[in-house]
């Protein structure tokens, strides 16, 4: 994954602190720059890599670090790197499947201002914001909101509203999106290619986080049984709800699932789009529920019953230093 050294933001997008009612500098100071080490037989490691670069934030004092949770899944090794110039080691202490948000704590002292959350539902189109990287102004980006609706991954996942912004920042990944207040609304997952033609970034919304953030301190996840997984990356291509790959070992893998299926319906009940299908699933019940699909194969429709599991079995378990 790109560092804040590979790729570097144009002078052109580079906010200026005198354009914002807030202290930039500071503001920008709560973010930290994350190198992550990974097991080579991690369960996410042929697919995200053994070695992953990024961004988190202080969000609370005592070094508790906010990012995007697939830089830290399943690390053996975590380094924060402070806008002083030094590094504290950190350790990965919660990751909530639902929204994609994980959680670090520093293990040395980091000295940063904590970047406190804001409103991201009241986040309008337009809005002025900037995407806070590791480094300051000069490795942000002055950007707007273009997008605030639903999105859904291959990876069996769906927010019911993403924050989509321009222009893209491209080491995006557990960046800081930053109000118009300073406040923090939002963490970044992903650079995609928006309805112009252009890039854009998703973030995942700051709300997302309040409601589970006392479960992720406390027991590493939130509360509660975990959604069924199935191990299928799935696209929507042509209106066609297409497994394109699956995870190894995985519940869809072991119902003998293949690669070009098409996925047709749940339980007997037409998928309408990918966030219908995922919610379709999680609808059965929770992890371990056996999910009935019908999926059309060489041009004949077939029922395959797949039991489900907690995607948090393959995982490996995180260590403390």
């Amino acid at each position: 994954m790109p560092s804040a050294e590979d790729r570097k933001v144009t002078a052109a997008v580079q906010p200026r602190p005198e354009d914002y009612a807030y202290d930039l500098d500071r503001a920008l100071q709560s973010v930290a720059g994350l190198r992550a080490t990974m097991p080579s037989d991690a369960f996410t490691a042929e697919t995200l890599g053994t070695e992953r670069a990024g961004h988190a934030v202080h969000i609370r004092e005592g070094g508790l670090f906010l990012t995007i949770g697939y830089l830290i899944t399943e690390a053996d090794q975590v380094w924060l790197h402070l806008a002083d110039g030094s590094s504290v080691a950190a350790t990965p202490i919660g990751f909530d499947q639902a929204t994609g948000f994980g959680l670090v704590q520093a293990l040395g002292r980091v000295g940063l201002p904590v970047l406190p959350f804001g409103d991201s539902g009241a986040v309008e189109l337009g809005d002025k914001v900037v995407i806070g990287g590791a480094g300051g102004p000069r490795r942000s980006v002055a950007a707007r909101v273009v997008g605030k609706q639903e999105f859904a991954g291959y990876w069996e996942y769906v927010l019911d509203e993403a924050i989509f912004t321009a222009p893209a920042h491209p080491n995006w990944g557990g960046t800081a999106l930053i109000g118009t207040d300073g406040t923090l609304l939002g963490i970044g997952s992903l650079q995609l290619e928006g309805s112009e033609g252009r890039d854009v970034n998703m973030f995942v919304p700051i709300d997302g986080l309040k409601p589970i953030l006392d479960d992720m301190l406390s027991s590493g996840g939130r509360k509660g049984p975990p959604r069924p997984w199935l191990g299928m990356y799935v696209a929507d291509a042509d209106e066609k709800l297409v497994v394109m790959a699956l995870a190894n070992r995985g519940p869809a893998q072991r119902a003998k699932i293949e690669s070009g299926d098409i996925v047709l319906a749940v339980n007997g009940t037409k998928a309408e789009s990918l966030a219908d299908l995922f919610r379709k699933i999680w609808a059965m019940g929770d992890a371990g529920v056996d999910v009935p699909l019908t999926v059309l194969r060489h041009e004949r429709a077939i029922d395959v019953t797949v039991t489900s599991a907690d995607r948090n079995a393959f995982l490996k378990t995180p260590r403390v230093h």
